[in-house]
């Protein structure tokens, strides 16, 4: 697994990037209009709504040049503005993640796969 380093006046620190996905998927759950992450099937062309503790398949992690950029594939709740669900999406996760690990967010990118009806 990938994982972003950086040091510090009293030693290097390594987050693994499957740390910084969970991080960012339980932030991106708590956004209004997201219903979960989606995991896509590329033999079938399928997209599922993962449950809680396989979020992080839904969401990829890269870094470059000490960088963050996040690709989020998410399925929306029926009725809510796409626009801003992302725009909400986008400040929450890059606010939150940039705190939690220290390391500035260059890009999220979010892939909507689906919409579904809430109760």
């Amino acid at each position: 697994m990938k994982s972003s380093s950086m040091s510090t006046h009293m030693g290097n620190i390594t987050i693994e990037n499957e740390v910084i996905a969970q991080y960012a998927g339980s932030v991106a759950m708590e956004c209004f209009g997201i219903v979960g992450m989606a995991g896509i099937n590329v033999k079938d062309g399928l997209v599922k709504l993962l449950k809680k503790d396989s979020m992080t398949r839904g969401i990829n992690v890269s870094i470059n040049n000490n960088k963050l950029t996040l690709n989020f594939h998410v399925i929306v709740a029926y009725g809510v503005s796409i626009l801003a669900v992302s725009d909400n999406l986008i400040s929450n996760v890059k606010y939150k993640v940039e705190e939690f690990t220290g390391i500035e967010i260059e890009k999220i990118n979010i892939f909507v796969e689906g919409v579904r009806v809430i109760d």
